[in-house]
């Protein structure tokens, strides 16, 4: 979790620092771009008016659901890594939601909203965990190792 806060935030500082807010630079022209945006919104853009304690009510129940949840379904190696990124990614937008009181996005795939680091692993980790839970099978008592 904190390798992603720490990447995304290393990231953005970049961003600020090389690319003036609005400005854009081809990386792959028509494919991929640097574009330094600030978004009030959520996720890729999306409801940019959404008031700031909802992504702050997000990020806090992920963290619980990280930190203090002892079900059993949260001790899969495969469960916790989908935690961490979900949990990681929130955090990196939440600071900047915090400080700024909007997000920086800077990936532009062109046909999609800009995104960040923080983003991708908000995504990932909603992906990696509803696969693991998807395809996760019940402990008996025979694979927990109880006789």
């Amino acid at each position: 979790m904190t390798s992603v806060v720490a990447i995304d935030q290393a990231l953005k500082a970049l961003i600020i620092r090389a690319l003036p807010l609005g400005s854009s630079i081809a990386l792959l022209p028509a494919v991929l771009g640097l574009t330094h945006v600030h978004n009030p919104g959520v996720a890729f853009s999306l409801l940019p008016q959404v008031p700031a304690f909802v992504p702050a009510v997000i990020v806090l129940t992920l963290l619980f659901l990280l930190f203090y949840n002892e079900a059993q379904w949260t001790r899969a190696p495969q469960v916790q890594r989908a935690l961490a990124l979900l949990a990681g990614g929130a955090a990196g937008n939440l600071i900047d939601r915090v400080r700024l009181g909007a997000v920086i996005d800077y990936i532009d795939l062109r046909i999609w909203p800009v995104f960040n680091l923080a983003d991708i692993a908000v995504t990932a980790g909603a992906a990696l965990l509803i696969i693991s839970l998807a395809t996760r099978t019940e402990a008996t008592p025979q694979t927990r190792g109880d006789r």
